[in-house]
């Protein structure tokens, strides 16, 4: 009985870790459909070569600065259970376990490449992702989620509850989110994206199927990321699916009033509400999470116009205000509709949301220009002119998402 209960835990976290793999490709096709067609095949190759790079760098660094852990020990020791004594569990458990929480890690990456896209040099961001989810994603995850250097309690001494992020919103999305900005203000916008006089020249998405392909994906995948956060069979809760499927609605519904039917809203309305939850999604009340979920996708459809249009950052997929801005709501908004008088679960406290939130926005904003800043002045961080007019297709991959249109002679 024990085997088959050790393998049932495997299994469970090996299904999660699948699920949200395969929400990179949603990171994938979300940015494919939204910028132009001279740029799909490096959206396609970056999103994976970058989580090629995150498997390395977490699997050499990362987990060990968040948790302590390293993979240095026989192959026996690594499966686990008897006869080893490296304290590894058994039927190899920890080996899915850091499946599992790369696919979070290597989530940064993906986010941050919506927000640099069309103008970003492939190997200077493939330098990033190393950085990042070597040394910054893990600082900050091993602060929240691996009980490093007292910062949890910390804030449990200061304000009588430990900063709760279930499921990553400010952990992996708001971080994501925050870095990106550091990474788009420090590579400047497009090409043509904004003229002289000030106005504002549109870039339609190139695919609107491939961005709702891109948003399903992401929503089926997120309910392994909320739900399989959890990490025991035992700990899983219907609460979670639950919460995530209304704040899923509540982001698509506000989306798609606050932006007038617009599509490229409506699907990312849904990805707004999923961040928003992943914090609070095991102590709220369900209309809790359809609230939350509501205000991040009216926040991210206004603060995406003001963000392209007013401040002119030109953060080609919104990856600020979907992930930074949508995922440190989703860290206050568990301080609120987590307490037990709004028909939460409790043992959340709104002072200790505030301050774990505000702690992962500065790390990700000094470290994202940290490493950005340093790989401009070392390397450069963007194509050349002449590359980003020809498009990152033909300039880095030497082949272009059409190659029969590319090949075809002029009638």
């Amino acid at each position: 009985m024990s085997e088959i209960a050790a393998g049932s835990q495997v299994l469970f976290m090996l299904l999660g870790a699948i699920l949200v793999f395969a929400m990179h490709a949603g990171f994938a096709f979300l940015e494919v459909g939204t910028v132009r067609r001279k740029n799909q095949v490096n959206a396609l190759v970056k999103i994976l070569a970058d989580f090629a790079v995150s498997t390395i760098a977490y699997f050499f660094i990362g987990y060990g600065v968040a948790y302590g852990v390293d993979f240095i020990a026989s192959a026996r020791d690594l499966q686990g259970g008897a006869p080893s004594a490296a304290g590894f569990a058994a039927s190899g458990y920890d080996l899915v376990k850091f499946f599992f929480l790369l696919t979070f890690a290597a989530a940064i990456p993906a986010i941050i490449s919506g927000g640099i896209a069309e103008r970003g040099r492939f190997w200077a961001q493939t330098a990033a992702t190393f950085l990042i989810v070597a040394f910054l994603y893990p600082f900050f995850e091993g602060l929240v989620w691996g009980g490093r250097l007292g910062f949890q309690a910390w804030i449990e001494n200061a304000f009588g509850y430990a900063f709760h992020d279930f499921a990553g919103s400010v952990v992996v999305h708001a971080m994501g989110g925050w870095i990106a900005l550091a990474a788009v203000v420090l590579l400047g916008a497009r090409r043509g994206r904004y003229r002289r006089d000030g106005a504002v020249v549109g870039i339609p998405p190139s695919n609107i199927p491939f961005l709702a392909l891109g948003s399903w994906i992401l929503c089926i995948g997120w309910f392994g990321f909320n739900v399989m956060s959890a990490q025991k069979l035992d700990a899983i809760s219907g609460l979670v699916a639950m919460n995530s499927l209304m704040a899923m609605a509540g982001g698509i519904l506000a989306a798609l009033i606050v932006g007038r039917n617009d599509p490229g809203f409506v699907h990312n309305g849904a990805l707004a509400g999923l961040v928003a939850v992943c914090a609070g999604s095991d102590v709220m009340h369900p209309i809790g999470a359809l609230a939350t979920g509501a205000v991040a996708g009216a926040l991210f459809v206004r603060m995406f116009v003001i963000v392209q249009n007013r401040w002119k950052i030109d953060d080609v997929l919104g990856v600020w205000p979907l992930h930074g801005l949508c995922g440190a709501w989703g860290g206050i908004a568990c301080g609120v509709f987590g307490l037990e008088a709004l028909g939460g679960m409790g043992g959340v406290g709104l002072a200790a949301q505030l301050v774990g939130t505000v702690a992962g926005i500065a790390a990700a904003l000094i470290g994202g220009a940290a490493i950005y800043g340093v790989l401009k002045v070392t390397i450069g961080i963007r194509l050349s002119d002449e590359d980003e007019f020809m498009g990152a297709d033909l300039a880095i991959h030497k082949v272009g998402a059409y190659p029969e249109e590319d090949m075809a002679s002029p009638r």
